[in-house]
């Protein structure tokens, strides 16, 4: 079984939502009925997973947990570092390269903190410092609405065509300056073109598709992929089969589907630009790969499409751990 860096998943919010009332009793050790646990990432021999702190709509996060977009960041925050204080034996946290490599020697995978969505930045670049010394190491700048960067993807064409604020790019080059990972994932068209024009290091895409294989405006272009390999940049095949089959309505994501995506991102944007981004726990879809144990599924499928070893360790991890050691501090 291939070790992995899954750039992308949703359970921190799933420990967090459940345990809403105490949080005390959050737990990432085992999470029954979700993808990613800490158990599981050390069974499968994982090298790393990020966490993401996924912000929903404004609205449904009060409804479902009473929260502010503040309290619920505190409270994804707390559920990440007492399940890592709780489970040393299993998982350790990293904010580098270098400890991610630390951590795999050392017999356990690393879990690295992110945040999806970055309105809670509020328009002040204090607050993206506040979250790099959190442990916050990558940051999509926009999930599925506007905010104070930048403009989400979309099917009208005027909003896709939409780049960053000015705000929005103060904030990439400073993020960049830091040493976060800047994520282009769910971002506009226009935001995309505005980060590839600003960035000095590499930016990522956590977890983005290809368009020319799966239509939906949440994927990348063909043109998009070349600018992300030039720049130096990933992105991470994303396991949901709305970003994955050519009929964007379809419920099963295989491990067939995700190798395609991958053999066309490498024929696009250069073998260094393939990398892994699941969305576990985000995504509703019928999962022939539904957790970290399965990735063996994905590593036979992509030596059917021509991948070789040494090729698939770049995929698996090696293009991710290049990018954090050019573009994460």
């Amino acid at each position: 079984m291939m070790h992995s860096i899954d750039m992308h998943c949703d359970t921190l919010m799933a420990a967090a939502m459940k345990n809403v009332e105490d949080l005390s009793k959050a737990d990432l050790r085992e999470m029954p009925g979700c993808s990613i646990d800490f158990k599981r990432l050390h069974e499968a021999r994982a090298m790393a997973q990020c966490f993401a702190i996924f912000f929903p709509p404004q609205e449904g996060l009060r409804q479902r947990s009473g929260l502010t977009d503040e309290q619920y960041l505190t409270a994804c925050h707390q559920v990440f570092t007492q399940s890592l204080e709780r489970n040393t034996d299993l998982i350790l946290q990293a904010r580098s390269a270098e400890d991610v490599r630390r951590n795999f020697a050392a017999g356990k995978p690393s879990a690295i903190l992110t945040i999806e969505d970055s309105r809670a930045v509020d328009g002040k670049l204090e607050n993206i410092k506040r979250f790099y010394d959190m442990g916050v190491r990558a940051m999509s700048l926009t999930w599925n609405g506007a905010n104070c960067i930048g403009f989400p993807n979309s099917k009208d064409p005027e909003l896709m065509n939409k780049g960053l604020t000015d705000f929005g790019k103060e904030a990439v080059a400073y993020m960049q300056e830091l040493g976060i990972l800047v994520d282009v994932s769910h971002l506009s068209d226009g935001g995309f073109y505005d980060v590839a024009k600003l960035c000095r290091k590499p930016f990522v895409a956590t977890h983005s598709n290809c368009r020319a294989l799966s239509p939906h405006q949440r994927n990348l272009t063909d043109e998009m992929l070349k600018i992300l390999g030039d720049k130096g940049g990933v992105t991470g095949i994303n396991f949901c089969s709305n970003f994955l089959a050519a009929d964007i309505s379809s419920e099963e994501s295989t491990a067939k589907d995700m190798a395609a995506h991958a053999r066309h991102m490498a024929d696009k944007g250069g073998m260094d630009c393939v990398a892994l981004g699941s969305d576990f726990d985000g995504i509703g879809s019928h999962l022939e790969v539904d957790s970290p144990l399965k990735m063996g599924l994905l590593e036979d499928e992509l030596k059917k499409v021509g991948f070789n070893e040494d090729e698939i360790e770049k995929i698996a991890y090696k293009n991710v751990l290049r990018v954090m050691d050019e573009a994460m501090k």
